[in-house]
C-alpha cells in the first residue's frame, strides 16, 4: 500500500504539471483581455483546464496518502498542490465574470495585470522545476520567488492606478462595478502567485 522510496520525483513532476495549467489559464485570460469576443469560446477551454487541474491535484493527494516517506513535508506537498489548483479556479472565476457581465473591451490596466500573471506563473514553473534538487538550486529558486514578489508589487501599483482611472472616467455605475470586480480578481490572482512563491520559499528554507 505504501511507497517507501525517499527520492520520489513524481511529486515534483506533478507540481510542474499543475503549474503549467495555471500558466495556460493565464494565457487564456490574456487572449480574452485582448479580444473580449473570444470570451464564450475560451470559457469552455478554461473549464476543461480546471477539470484537468482538479485531476492533477487528486493524483497528488492520492499519492500523498500512499507514500510513507515523502521527499518534503506532507503539509508542504498538500499546501502546494491545493495552492496551484486554486490558482486555476481564480482565473476561471475571473473569466466567468467577464462573460456573465458582458464586460466588453478591457482597459490597459487589466491587460497589463494579465501579462504580470503570465510572468508570475512562468516563474512558478521555473521554481518548481528546480525543487527536486533544493541544495543545488537554492539561489535560482529564491531568485524566481523574489521576481514573483516584484511582479506582485508592480501589479498592486497598476491595480490602484487603474481603479482610480475607472472611478474617474466611468460614468455608468454598472460598468464601474463590473470592472472593479474583474480588476480585484486579477489582483487576487497575482496575490495568489505570491502566496505560492512564499510556500516554495518556505520549503527551500527548510531543506537548503
Amino acid at each position: 500500500m505504501f511507497s517507501f522510496k525517499k527520492k520520489d520525483t513524481e511529486f515534483y513532476e506533478l507540481f510542474v504539471e499543475s503549474a503549467n495549467l495555471f500558466y495556460k489559464g493565464a494565457l487564456i485570460m490574456d487572449e480574452v483581455m485582448l479580444d473580449y469576443l473570444k470570451g464564450e469560446e475560451k470559457m469552455q477551454e478554461i473549464i476543461s483546464l480546471e477539470h484537468h487541474a482538479d485531476d492533477v491535484n487528486d493524483r497528488i493527494i492520492d499519492k500523498l496518502n500512499q507514500t510513507f516517506i515523502t521527499p518534503i513535508d506532507r503539509e508542504d506537498i498538500y499546501s502546494l498542490a491545493n495552492g496551484l489548483d486554486d490558482g486555476v479556479d481564480i482565473l476561471q472565476d475571473t473569466l466567468q465574470q467577464i462573460v456573465i457581465y458582458k464586460a466588453g473591451a478591457a482597459g490597459e490596466g487589466a491587460i497589463m495585470l494579465t501579462k504580470l500573471i503570465i510572468e508570475s506563473t512562468e516563474e512558478i514553473i521555473k521554481a518548481l522545476s528546480m525543487l527536486s534538487n533544493i541544495k543545488k538550486n537554492q539561489l535560482a529558486i529564491l531568485d524566481a520567488t523574489h521576481k514573483i514578489g516584484r511582479l506582485e508589487s508592480e501589479g498592486d501599483r497598476i491595480y490602484r492606478q487603474e481603479l482610480a482611472m475607472l472611478f474617474d472616467r466611468e460614468k455608468d455605475p454598472i460598468n464601474l462595478i463590473k470592472w472593479k470586480d474583474i480588476l480585484e480578481n486579477l489582483e487576487e490572482s497575482l496575490d495568489h502567485c505570491e502566496r505560492i512563491s512564499d510556500m516554495v520559499r518556505g520549503v527551500v528554507m527548510k531543506y537548503a
